[in-house]
């Protein structure tokens, strides 16, 4: 399945009070950042979700303004993010709960596990961050091609509790003439995994939706940070 399409999508994957476990961490980190991507050459917007909260809501109306109108023609994105993997290869702190999801996807029977699901013996390494996209937040379309990055899968861990697909946020595969050809609601529990590159994007969250959409992503890659 995974070999003809290049993307899967796994219902169930970790035990259920594990996945509840997991969820709750998500949803009540400390450690959310906004990240705005706001132009083509990397000035990107990375900033504590508490500084960000303490702007002046013009100021922050006017950033989200021009994120929206931005993504009109190109790459951009705006999310609340918890960089799981750089902030431990940094040394900076990480909550237990999300530390502990970085060592399982590293650990050998998760990664035999990916090698066995993708037919791939070059994984070595997965890398994971937290993201919250609250109504309004959005990915456009990009496929994750990075050169010098080593990314060979891209992967989704879905931990919201209930989610309507007219909500939005639905992880979308698009083929050649930009039609949606696959789209992956944010089922909870469920994994999705997909080869790099490969065009997709999340639409964007709608102002009415219920819960925060919480998952935890990441790349997986043929080596690990130096």
């Amino acid at each position: 399945m995974f070999k003809q399409y290049e993307r899967l999508h796994i219902p169930g994957i970790l035990v259920p009070a594990d996945a509840a476990a997991l969820a709750g961490a998500v949803a009540g980190s400390t450690a959310w950042r906004r990240s705005i991507r706001q132009s083509d050459d990397g000035t990107d917007l990375d900033i504590p979700i508490d500084e960000y909260t303490a702007l002046d809501a013009a100021e922050r109306d006017a950033l989200e303004r021009r994120a929206h109108q931005t993504a009109r023609d190109a790459f951009r994105y705006m999310f609340d993010t918890v960089r799981i993997g750089q902030d431990l290869d940094a040394g900076r702190p990480v909550e237990p709960a999300l530390a502990a999801w970085q060592a399982f996807v590293n650990d050998a029977p998760f990664l035999d596990f990916l090698r066995t699901l993708t037919g791939d013996d070059r994984i070595v390494y997965c890398d994971a961050m937290a993201t919250r996209y609250l109504p309004g937040h959005f990915l456009t379309a990009h496929d994750d091609a990075a050169p010098g990055k080593h990314r060979l899968y891209a992967y989704v861990l879905n931990l919201t509790a209930r989610w309507r697909a007219d909500w939005g946020g639905i992880l979308m595969f698009l083929d050649e003439e930009d039609h949606v050809a696959e789209g992956y609601t944010p089922s909870f529990n469920a994994l999705n995994i997909f080869r790099v590159p490969q065009r997709h994007a999340v639409s964007m969250v709608a102002p009415y939706a219920g819960e925060p959409r919480l998952s935890i992503t990441g790349w997986i890659r043929s080596q690990a940070p130096s």
